[in-house]
């Protein structure tokens, strides 16, 4: 095991203690001559103590919690800017087949299921990541973007630090687009532009 004190000397001295001075030329870390010091008394194998460091502070970007659209919604912890990459949508790989058999007679209109242009379904039923909660709006701030078989969410507005990301689902359903159906999947989004729906067009 490495410590940070260790990691700024030769790469010998993590388990081959070294006099400080060998007929190599070696020198030994100042912390491994005390250690060495020490075993010699009989104490046993001591690791040198890390040296502090100022460690960045880690800034959370996004937030989860109750969103005025649907349940739980993702929310920006800190202004973004258009264009910034905000989160993986993450999850199970099936096949598109296996998530028809699975979840083809589910009624419920929300769906936690991305598919890839290689037909591969992201289900983030299993293993997903907060990006899962992140809403439908007509009128979004963010967007899917896959690259290399992976989706990510991008900003495409500039957004400010407690607004709720949100980025138009364009859901297709096999079933012909009749009022009852649009009720369904009714948009609660509340934008200007909202359409009343969640569907997204079949052209």
């Amino acid at each position: 095991m490495w410590t940070e004190g260790c990691r700024e000397c030769c790469n010998e001295c993590e388990l081959n203690y070294k006099p400080a001075v060998s007929r190599f030329n070696y020198v030994a870390h100042p912390e491994l001559v005390k250690i060495r010091a020490i075993q010699n008394q009989g104490i046993g194998p001591v690791m040198p103590a890390a040296k502090k460091k100022n460690t960045p502070k880690v800034v959370r970007r996004i937030s989860v919690r109750r969103s005025g659209i649907h349940g739980k919604g993702i929310f920006a912890a800190v202004a973004l800017g258009k264009g910034t990459r905000i989160i993986e949508y993450k999850g199970k790989r099936i096949p598109e087949e296996v998530a028809d058999d699975k979840y083809g007679n589910d009624e419920g209109t929300h769906t936690f299921l991305f598919l890839l242009e290689n037909q591969i379904v992201i289900d983030a039923n299993f293993g997903g990541n907060s990006s899962r909660w992140i809403n439908h709006s007509c009128d979004p701030n963010c967007d899917a973007f896959e690259e290399k078989g992976r989706m990510y969410i991008d900003a495409i507005k500039n957004i400010k630090a407690g607004e709720e990301l949100t980025y138009d689902y364009n859901l297709i359903v096999e079933e012909r687009y009749t009022p009852a159906l649009k009720r369904m999947y009714a948009c609660a989004c509340g934008s200007r532009k909202c359409r009343g729906h969640i569907l997204g067009s079949k052209r």
